[in-house]
């Protein structure tokens, strides 16, 4: 799984390494310590009024589906499993279409012995990731149609199974894109289905032995000092 991740870029840097069209409201500061529900930056194609359009927007870190009620789910939403994503209610619309980039420094996994849980950041070491994600507007029925605020965009970020030293710390991973992998990934004009994603995933595995970890300490509030390496504690 993937519950926090890094993203240190700013608005403006982003911009450059995704090479994005229009850039939305509110974008989310960096921050060191995201979790779910928070507002994170994500990258975006559209084609609805013409030609296909790269935005990056604001988006709150759990999907949630179309035909749902409420904007809190009864059941996490903040990860998509590759292996059931086309065949799920609340992911399979999305996949279909809303497909997105997520980007990140890196993300933390806690590797658990008995009650113990060591949390490691997991990073590439040469600069910024982007997470294979999905999203979706969700519509606030509770305002009214002239409101701004009735449209809420959600996103999900994709794992996978873990392989190589990743899998002694936790037995998922997200799947992190290569730049050459971005644009078939986004392209609304593409039907996402289950290949698209096994290609993703076959497209990722290549990166992860070049992805780097180390123990830290257990995560405060928020700061470039959360990735700081501490001494492990234990022999994975």
């Amino acid at each position: 799984m993937c519950g926090r991740f890094v993203i240190s870029d700013t608005a403006p840097d982003l911009v450059a390494l995704f090479d994005i069209d229009t850039v939305g409201e509110g974008l989310p500061e960096p921050s060191w310590n995201v979790r779910p529900t928070e507002q994170i930056p994500v990258v975006i194609e559209s084609n609805k009024e013409g030609p296909v359009v790269r935005r990056l927007e604001s988006a709150r870190w759990s999907l949630v589906p179309s035909f749902s009620k409420e904007l809190k789910l009864k059941y996490p939403t903040f990860n998509a499993r590759s292996e059931g994503v086309a065949t799920s209610s609340a992911f399979r619309a999305s996949l279909q279409g809303k497909r997105a980039l997520i980007p990140a420094d890196g993300y933390y996994e806690w590797h658990t012995v008995g009650k113990r849980k060591t949390p490691y950041f997991i990073h590439s070491g040469e600069g910024p990731i982007a997470f294979a994600g999905l999203y979706s507007w969700w519509r606030d029925r509770t305002k009214a149609d002239d409101d701004p605020a009735r449209w809420v965009l959600t996103a999900t970020i994709i794992t996978a199974d873990a392989t190589g030293g990743l899998a002694d710390i936790h037995d998922r991973i997200p799947v992190m894109l290569p730049p050459e992998f971005w644009s078939t990934w986004l392209d609304p004009e593409t039907r996402g289905d289950q290949s698209l994603v096994d290609e993703a995933v076959a497209a990722s595995r290549p990166m992860v032995p070049e992805l780097r970890f180390h123990e830290v300490a257990p995560l405060g509030d928020n700061g470039p000092e959360l990735i700081e390496p501490v001494e492990p504690s234990e022999t994975l």
